[in-house]
């Protein structure tokens, strides 16, 4: 019976930290972004992310974006230093038209930091993709 199900598979859409200048604070902080890289928007956008280690957790912080138009991107959270250094998962939900998408976006432990820097689909910033 499971095998009859049909789970289509999350292309063109990612969660990337990137490292961006904040001129209120006049320095460089670390960002998440989710990016629709598909030629049609998605919709009734869920993104639950947390972060843990064997000693440390985070709590757990839920998002909701209505609408997040093809070819666009959305600022999804700040994201602390301290807390970089945890494993950091986003469970990403969505619509296209009447299918149900999911999937779930990690950074490794660490896996956020600036000698790991590369070009973002669609950011004008540089950043760190989730796997």
């Amino acid at each position: 019976m499971k095998k009859d199900i049909l789970i289509p598979e999350v292309k063109e859409v990612f969660v990337a930290a990137a490292l961006v200048y904040n001129p209120y604070f006049k320095v460089k902080e670390w960002n998440i972004y989710l990016i629709n890289n598909l030629q049609e928007p998605i919709e009734t956008v869920l993104v639950v992310s947390s972060g843990k280690s064997k000693q440390k957790a985070t709590s757990v912080l839920r998002k909701k974006l209505d609408l997040l138009p093809a070819k666009s991107f959305a600022k999804l959270e700040y994201i602390q230093e301290d807390v970089m250094a945890l494993e950091n998962s986003f469970q990403v939900s969505f619509f296209i038209g009447n299918q149900l998408l999911d999937k779930t976006f990690t950074f490794k432990s660490n896996q956020i930091q600036e000698k790991n820097l590369a070009e973002i689909p669609l950011l004008k910033e540089k950043g760190v993709l989730a796997g």
